[in-house]
């Protein structure tokens, strides 16, 4: 015996919220989004996330097959090696990736904004923009309205936060479950790939993702981004018959700029940035990115010279504090809404779309009569806050993504940094140490459920 499709209301359209959503709609769940920004093209830059086996299969399971072919279509080319470099660009190790014919089990190079135009793609009566979520109301009916800034309000059956770090859902539901600065501050830039910038960047670098472990504890993250289609939105030469078709037909092109281009991000302890950085924006936040990295390669340094002021952003790293469970009702919580990660581990966007496909096969299963949707929810919170925030304690131990790391110590942390580039140089010399590495690179992002 089945109970009727319950209306799920989603208050945030990024990674995790717009997958639930296409999952939803494939299960025959009505489905709402609201998404605070005015229009789809507001919001994320086109930097770079990792989608690993976690979230590809999120994807797969979600996604009508024809747009999990053109999420595939739209990534960028893959990375063919992990490498580790000094401030002054020399080689500290090197490991060559593994390469994958299968779409699942493999690491794929996704630009944040193109992902988001693929999950957009066949929401148009889904999503509602200009949504500013202020608070909602569960109802002796077992419903729950959400109300917006401009007055209007929705009502539904669940209620998913969704909504990132800064949730306002989280804060009325679990106004004890808070965030913290891990103490760490990016500036994450953009570059456009040209044939010069190409050429200040040494071959293997550009093939792949480059950690810049820098001395007085200032480091740097590198990754090429280059997609299957050139700045007019013209598709390539070279690129295969079927993606080109896929491309072509996508509506989500004429909406992004996105664009072949060289991520250039830089970190430290919060203590090294100028007090004010957070209000920073443009050729004022490049100025403190080149402060910071004075004695940096030149060809580095002349990367950010050429970086889009636009896309200059100075990012706070944020963690959440375990929380102990709660009982469940009609409103819960999926990805940063609820376990805010450092980027340490790369997994954030994968968690979100674990969390996405585990609570879209619950409330599948309370459709099918399996169980209510009360019980649907609680077994989904049952297992999304153990992985959730095993994962956040993993990125915040990360090297380097703590501001109290040993690594941003005066004395201390020449030490820290001599031992760290020790050790991925003899892990990438030793056969046996570099194969376990490789190995763990390319499983850490897969999971059991």
């Amino acid at each position: 015996m089945s109970s009727a499709p319950p209306h799920v209301l989603i208050i945030g359209a990024g990674t995790g919220g717009l997958c639930l959503a296409h999952g939803l709609r494939r299960a025959g769940i009505s489905v709402a989004v609201y998404e605070r920004h005015r229009n789809r093209s507001e919001g994320l830059l086109g930097y770079r996330v990792g989608i690993g086996p976690t979230g590809s299969r999120a994807l797969r399971e979600c996604l009508p097959p024809e747009l999990f072919a053109t999420f595939l279509a739209t990534c960028a080319r893959p990375p063919h090696y992990f490498n580790v470099v000094t401030q002054g660009l020399r080689q500290t190790a090197s490991f060559a990736l593994r390469p994958s014919a299968d779409p699942v089990h493999t690491e794929h190079s996704v630009a944040r904004m193109v992902l988001r135009q693929v999950l957009l793609t066949g929401l148009d009566d889904v999503v509602h923009f200009d949504k500013t979520f202020t608070h909602y109301e569960q109802r002796d009916d077992g419903t729950v309205t959400a109300y917006f800034a401009d007055g209007t309000s929705a009502t539904g059956d669940l209620l998913v936060a969704a909504d990132g770090t800064h949730s306002a859902v989280r804060r009325q539901y679990l106004p004890h479950a808070v965030t913290r600065d891990a103490g760490t501050i990016n500036i994450a830039t953009r570059i456009p790939l040209t044939a010069h910038t190409r050429g200040l960047v040494p071959e293997r670098v550009r093939q792949g993702i480059s950690l810049i472990f820098g001395v007085g504890g200032m480091m740097g993250v590198l990754h090429v981004m280059e997609f299957k289609w050139d700045a007019q939105r013209a598709i390539k030469r070279g690129v295969g018959d079927a993606d080109a078709a896929l491309l072509r037909e996508w509506p989500g092109l004429s909406h992004d700029t996105t664009t072949d281009n060289i991520n250039l991000i830089i970190w430290s302890t919060a203590r090294r940035f100028p007090a004010d950085v957070m209000e920073r924006r443009g050729e004022d936040v490049l100025r403190v990115a080149l402060g910071l990295t004075s004695n940096w390669h030149s060809n580095l340094r002349e990367l950010l010279t050429r970086a889009e002021p636009s896309s200059a952003l100075p990012i706070k790293v944020s963690t959440s504090e375990p929380v102990p469970p709660w009982k469940s009702s009609t409103v819960t919580m999926l990805g940063d809404a609820i376990h805010t990660m450092t980027p340490g581990r790369g997994v954030g966007a994968n968690t979100a779309l674990r969390d996405a496909r585990l609570l879209c096969g619950q409330l599948s299963r309370a459709v099918a009569g399996d169980k209510t949707l009360l019980q649907a929810v609680a077994d989904y919170e049952a297992a999304m806050v153990p992985y959730g925030f095993a994962r956040v304690a993993e990125s915040l131990n990360r090297s380097g993504t703590n501001g109290d790391d040993r690594m941003y110590r005066p004395v201390v942390g020449r030490l820290a940094l001599a031992g760290a580039r020790g050790y991925f140089g003899v892990t990438s010399r030793v056969p046996r140490l570099r194969r376990r590495f490789v190995d763990d690179f390319h499983t850490y992002e897969g999971d059991q459920d």
